[in-house]
């Protein structure tokens, strides 16, 4: 099965919500994983305007990416120009995706949260189409 890690800052918002929108449109496709080059704890937010799509990402946890370090990962996506420039370089033949999300959590509005949430769940669901189904694993 394929491995999938989804980047950012702090683990809080972006990569939470592209680790929701990845599991459900790749289903037993690939494992997914979403860790910060810090962590901030799941943004209240992120968890709430997932909620009003259906998708619940309440058991989430903030994860640090030393704590996947030895998994081989097939993709790592990051969400965010800082994580790009902070990622580590994992010894594996993982593909690195790039996409700047704005942050949602330098917001107090939640129709920011919403418009970051559909940019990602587009974003998502083409990287699954295009990269997880495509390539023989279904």
């Amino acid at each position: 099965m394929q491995k999938v890690l989804v980047l950012c800052t702090g683990n809080s918002c972006r990569s939470q919500i592209a680790e929701g929108y990845l599991r459900h449109f790749a289903g037993s496709l690939a494992e997914i994983y979403s860790a910060g080059v810090e962590t901030h704890g799941v943004n209240p937010k992120a968890i709430a305007t997932m909620a009003e799509d259906g998708i619940d990402i309440s058991g989430h946890t903030s994860n640090n990416i030393s704590e996947y370090i030895g998994i081989d990962f097939d993709y790592v996506i990051t969400v965010c120009d800082n994580a790009k420039e902070r990622c580590p370089v994992f010894p594996s033949k993982a593909i690195k995706f790039h996409h700047n999300f704005p942050d949602p959590a330098k917001s107090t509005d939640m129709e920011e949260f919403r418009r970051v949430r559909e940019l990602i769940k587009e974003y998502c669901e083409k990287f699954v189409e295009e990269n997880l189904k495509t390539h023989g694993t279904i």
